[in-house]
């Protein structure tokens, strides 16, 4: 039995990470919540199937809080790269966290299967996004939805987490990329890890081979 697992990372223990557990089959065994980087080890380190698993863990948006300087300058809409006057301090330009960066590392280090993914652009791909403001209940609502009618996946009718939810949309990339490396392009590289998508929407009849 080979298992694919889905992680939504958040930018922060304030936020919650979403984790889900996807059998060959098709059939989700564990979904939840995550908020200590402390909680996801130790989650990884006890899960039994872990050397029989595909990890797709999404790359987390940076929110560090930029200062007043930043905010004062940055009234002339130039690119921070582009404009002497505006140097790159503090990772202003960093759109991404390496929160967890060195424990996905000893994964793959231990030859465990795992990539990335940028969220939003899977969404895109796999005909999940919605015309709803990001992380809002409505946008919410729409992707349970969509798992819901469109991908066949079992899900309870009140609304679920959006990290849980996002979790599951990783464990369904990391399906296909297991099982159809054909449809499934590397689109960056982030601190040595695969960024990964799809290449074409993958229909419901091959997510449940």
């Amino acid at each position: 039995m080979k298992y694919y697992i889905g992680l939504s990372l958040s930018s922060g223990s304030s936020m919650d990470s979403g984790v889900a557990v996807m059998e060959e089959n098709g059939t989700f065994i564990l979904v939840d919540k995550l908020y200590k980087i402390n909680d996801i080890i130790f989650f990884f380190e006890n899960f039994s199937s872990l050397k029989d698993s595909e990890i797709c863990a999404s790359l987390a948006w940076d929110r560090t809080m930029l200062n007043g300087k930043w905010r004062v300058l940055s009234k002339p809409y130039q690119l921070v790269s582009s404009n002497s006057l505006m140097p790159n301090q503090d990772n202003w330009t960093q759109r991404y966290t390496t929160r967890g960066n060195e424990f996905f590392r000893s994964l793959i280090e231990k030859n465990i299967p795992l990539t990335r993914f940028e969220i939003y652009l899977t969404r895109q791909s796999m005909h999940l996004n919605s015309c709803y403001k990001e992380r809002s209940p409505a946008d919410c609502k729409f992707l349970q939805q969509a798992l819901i009618n469109e991908w066949g996946i079992e899900l309870p009718q009140n609304m679920m987490p959006m990290s849980q939810l996002e979790a599951i949309v990783g464990a369904i990339l990391a399906k296909e990329n297991s099982k159809h490396p054909d449809n499934i392009k590397q689109i960056a590289e982030f601190k040595g890890q695969k960024v990964i998508d799809v290449i074409k929407n993958p229909n419901l009849a091959r997510i449940k081979v």
